[in-house]
């Protein structure tokens, strides 16, 4: 227990949590399996950053009455100029990263999420991008938007890889999302 002050009188015994347990502090995490000839060739986890837009989108809806966004699309990040994430990026502006668009789906893979249960959400299925050419990928990001190399929408969350990873014709990134608090 705590106590407080209130206005010089008295204090009064307040029951008020000091672990982390209790606070609601959102990471994201990306489990990503790399395929190649029907083989699993690497699988990692990358922590993700919500960035500044994407946190104000959630404080909006859920205290001051915006509209929420119902559908949620994830991105590839091409290493090609890659230099850093930054918590201001939105997706009309981020300066340090571009897309790549190096696989066959017309738009941005959706994330289909369950239910919340135990303090996290995640994706049941995987989001499955094929590649249809050589490139280097640094990380991935999340949007509102399914336009693939577009820049519009509200930026949720990006992640770069621990190392650079380099995918050709025929690879499959196949990737599991999960937010937890």
């Amino acid at each position: 227990m705590n106590t407080v002050r209130i206005e010089d009188r008295a204090e009064v015994a307040v029951d008020r949590p000091n672990d982390l347990a209790h606070r609601a502090p959102l990471k994201g995490k990306f489990t990503i399996q790399h395929v190649r000839d029907g083989e699993v060739i690497a699988e990692w986890d990358v922590p993700n950053g919500i960035v500044d837009v994407g946190l104000n989108s959630l404080l909006e809806v859920y205290f001051h009455a915006t509209s929420q966004i119902t559908t949620w699309y994830v991105g590839l990040v091409d290493n090609a100029g890659f230099s850093a994430f930054n918590n201001a990026d939105t997706m009309g502006s981020h300066a340090g990263w571009a897309e790549s668009t190096a696989y066959s789906q017309a738009n941005r893979v959706e994330w289909t999420e369950g239910a919340a249960a135990a303090r996290s959400i995640t994706n049941a299925a995987t989001l499955d991008f094929s590649i249809n050419a050589t490139a280097t990928i640094k990380g991935i990001f999340v949007t509102s938007n399914n336009t693939k190399g577009g820049t519009t929408g509200t930026l949720w969350s990006t992640a770069a890889f621990a190392s650079n990873v380099s995918v050709v014709n025929g690879d499959t990134l196949k990737i599991t999302y999960t937010v937890s608090g």
